[in-house]
């Protein structure tokens, strides 16, 4: 399979950043595209040495000012990848689009704001970041502990409510992507068409199996996913995982939402028990995926539980 230049650069380095034992976080950018530079973040769960940056953030840098994706789970976070993205430019973060309502993604708002960036969100994402956020703080604080501190829940600034927004920062197109959310209500993704490149949020999982929670909806996440394969990136930058091709994004996420909505409704259409659907779930195609074991059964379960609903 054939990867740009860059791409495979930044593959070589993040294996070899796997291959360390490191007990503290350092958040490094490294490029996949002129001008475009990507962190991959844990793909565990939250802990204290990962300070909960187990995602991807990513940086598009203009002549005008840099465009940071994503805004990490707390101040301190943040700060640590403004301090990453001054070793790949001297530009100033002057936007932050936040991609969804997880902690990871909008948490460390707070600190851009200050330095005078404008943050950006769909808004249908409001009502879910307002309720989640004091709950994020909670959840946040026995894991973060002091590096938490600081940390408060700041909202968007401008708030996105077309299905596709086209921005023009510094010469560069930008457009955010909206169907409706999925693992989030407000998840989006940022699509660079010069480039090819996308950042897709939490639409997309690799390496790792994807997050349900009761905020989620796979009937709009699986539109979400539709509209990624329409863009044809040539670049995929996951919320979770490697970067990684088109290709693979079906494989670990699309392949997933669909069999999960087929065969649970399926279930829910003949009266298959709840119990029995789940167990009886085909999860050998998604074995590869981390954490399949101990996650799946509750994909299923709710994903039963939102078909009943349909």
């Amino acid at each position: 399979m054939h990867f740009p230049p860059a791409l495979r650069l930044f593959l070589l380095a993040w294996a070899l950043l796997l291959s360390l034992n490191t007990w503290a976080v350092e958040v490094v950018f490294h490029p996949v595209a002129p001008n475009i530079y990507v962190y991959v973040g844990d793909t565990e769960g939250r802990t204290y040495d990962n300070e909960a940056l187990n995602a991807n953030f990513g940086l598009l840098v203009t002549h005008a000012g840099a465009l940071l994706i994503d805004s990490g789970a707390s101040m301190q976070g943040a700060q640590k990848i403004a301090e990453a993205a001054k070793k790949v430019t001297s530009q100033p973060i002057r936007w932050v689009i936040n991609t969804g309502g997880q902690d990871h993604r909008w948490m460390g708002n707070g600190f851009f704001k200050n330095q005078g960036a404008e943050i950006l969100a769909h808004a249908n994402g409001r009502a879910d970041m307002k309720a989640r956020g004091p709950e994020h703080l909670r959840s946040n604080a026995p894991v973060l502990k002091e590096r938490l501190a600081g940390t408060e829940v700041v909202m968007p600034t401008r708030w996105l409510t077309e299905a596709d927004t086209t921005l023009q920062w510094g010469g560069v197109t930008v457009q955010v992507v909206h169907r409706g959310g999925g693992h989030t209500p407000g998840d989006s993704m940022v699509w660079l068409p010069q480039t090819g490149v996308l950042f897709t949020g939490d639409v997309v999982y690799v390496d790792r199996i994807l997050g349900l929670h009761p905020v989620s909806k796979t009937k709009t996440w699986v539109q979400s996913f539709a509209a990624l394969q329409a863009l044809n990136p040539q670049v995929v930058v996951p919320g979770h995982g490697r970067v990684t091709t088109l290709a693979q994004a079906q494989k670990d996420t699309g392949a997933l939402l669909t069999a999960l909505r087929a065969h649970m409704g399926k279930a829910v259409d003949v009266g298959t028990d709840i119990g029995a659907a789940v167990k009886s779930f085909d999860a050998a195609p998604f074995k590869h995926l981390q954490h399949v074991d101990v996650w799946l059964p509750q994909l299923a379960n709710r994903t039963y539980l939102e078909m009943e609903m349909q």
